[in-house]
């Protein structure tokens, strides 16, 4: 795999520098229930920052990854499990450490995100983790869940659900391949042990 560039190739604008159709193109992120008070987890300023450079494409980029978020049929869990796997396999230390910042408020504790680095092979993984873990792997590696693994989803997902975790996998590969290849640097909140 291809190492990430050392410097970044777009520099994040700092929040006093974004345009008001920058900081309008935020609003699709906010959970529908409005801005969480005293909100410790990461904010992931540098990669809005990134995107504030280009208001047009973060409007559409983010009512698409607000809909994921928070529009998604499937739940928190499944959810953070798709993110993760997406993370580890490209290789994008920002999407990571932001899912794994996260993870726990969305039910997946500190041993699940070291065995979602690892893989599909662990046995703790119930069959549907297992499957929704193999199917990141599949459409990453060949644009297509395969057969086995769709029956596997099937049998305990709903239409949406299916639908929910190709856009999932898809909006966060996307996502990827922006933050790796914009080199864009870990917040501060980030890289904190």
């Amino acid at each position: 795999m291809a190492a990430t560039p050392e410097s970044p190739r777009l520099t994040p604008l700092p929040p006093r520098e974004w345009s008001k159709a920058a900081g309008a193109a935020l609003a699709p992120l906010l959970p529908p229930t409005g801005r969480p008070k005293g909100g410790n987890g990461p904010k992931g300023l540098n990669a809005l920052g990134v995107l504030a450079r280009y208001p047009e494409l973060a409007l559409a980029y983010n009512t698409f990854s607000g809909q994921v978020m928070y529009g998604s049929t499937l739940t928190p869990r499944h959810r953070e499990l798709l993110v993760l796997r997406v993370a580890a396999r490209r290789d994008c230390e920002y999407e990571w450490r932001q899912h794994v910042a996260s993870a726990g408020d969305n039910g997946v504790d500190p041993d699940e995100v070291a065995r979602v680095a690892m893989g599909t092979d662990a046995p703790e993984w119930s069959d549907l983790e297992r499957a929704l873990l193999r199917s990141v792997d599949e459409l990453l590696g060949d644009a297509l869940i395969g057969d086995e693994t769709w029956a596997t989803l099937a049998a305990e997902l709903e239409e949406r659900q299916l639908m929910d975790i190709v856009f999932t996998v898809g909006a966060y590969d996307v996502l990827a391949m922006a933050l790796r290849t914009f080199a864009v640097p870990l917040d501060d909140d980030l890289t904190r042990p």
